[in-house]
């Protein structure tokens, strides 16, 4: 209950503090990005380690430097935590935290030429099948942990509004890379094996629908260590480069855990977002 508490308490700062200015009647807010501005664009999905379960503490409300979030009207706005409060299918406001998106930005912008623009697009306990652009339809539910106003209504299909606000984001720059976390859900021994196949088409229709190939690289992250299923599902996630062109993965070793044993911490969330970041880094100079 404590920690609940916490996110809730961190979630409201959060949008109090870092939420976007009204838009002028010209058109033109104050903190919104500029088009005559050339971002690097960064989509990062997957389930809830995407969607960030790590308890936010006082000051994570601040805007990070060089860095923007495409908000909720599809337009940049200065990228603070929780990065995923904007995505279109999340759940509750209050189970968004810190995730790997938030220290993944920050290395990307301290080191990068032009502004960097996150496209955050997660929702916790989804399964690959839930994200192929032939999933069913499902519906908000307070079983799901909802937010109440959403109840009975249908959910975005998760692949098409990934692409629809990654092309959003487009507008304004590059897309130069594509952040995978999700794999808990898909990681039964029974069903493992299929893991990577289905993954490969899902990543070939991604970049079919968003106009990129291999050269966006597409990184993919281990599940925490000590999660059950952990054995059956990291040494699959590593054998990624065999099936995805331009396929890359990183470990979750030392990435500590809440004491559910599934979510990464805080620390872990920030640990995975550097690795995120130092591999993307790795990809791009070899290239």
């Amino acid at each position: 209950m404590k920690y609940w508490l916490v996110v809730l308490c961190a979630a409201i700062m959060s949008f109090c503090s870092c939420a976007p200015a009204p838009v002028t009647p010209e058109g033109e807010g104050e903190n919104e990005g500029n088009k005559e501005q050339t971002y690097d664009v960064y989509l990062l999905i997957g389930q809830s380690n995407m969607a960030g379960r790590g308890v936010m503490l006082p000051g994570d409300e601040a805007p990070i430097e060089g860095a923007w979030l495409l908000n909720a009207q599809d337009v940049p706005e200065p990228a603070c935590a929780p990065m995923n409060r904007h995505s279109t299918i999340r759940k509750g406001v209050t189970m968004q935290g810190i995730n790997p998106a938030w220290s993944f930005a920050k290395e990307v912008a301290a080191k990068s030429e032009n502004p960097v623009l996150i496209v955050c697009n997660a929702r916790g306990a989804t399964t690959l099948g839930m994200w192929l652009k032939t999933a069913a339809e499902r519906y908000y539910s307070e079983k799901e942990g909802d937010d109440k106003w959403l109840w009975g209504q249908p959910i975005p299909n998760h692949f098409n509004e990934a692409v629809r606000r990654c092309k959003e984001a487009m507008k304004y720059g590059e897309l130069k890379g594509i952040i995978w976390h999700q794999g808990c859900g898909n990681s039964q021994p029974g069903t493992v094996g299929s893991y990577l196949p289905a993954l490969k088409k899902f990543v070939r229709d991604l970049r079919a629908e968003l106009g990129v190939g291999t050269e966006v690289p597409f990184i993919a992250g281990e599940i925490y260590h000590g999660y059950v299923n952990a054995q059956y599902f990291n040494p699959v996630i590593q054998q990624i480069g065999d099936y995805v062109e331009g396929g890359y993965w990183v470990s979750a070793e030392g990435c500590t855990a809440n004491s559910d044993n599934v979510h990464f911490d805080r620390a872990g969330q920030i640990l995975l977002g550097e690795r995120y970041a130092a591999k993307l880094f790795e990809v791009l100079e070899a290239k």
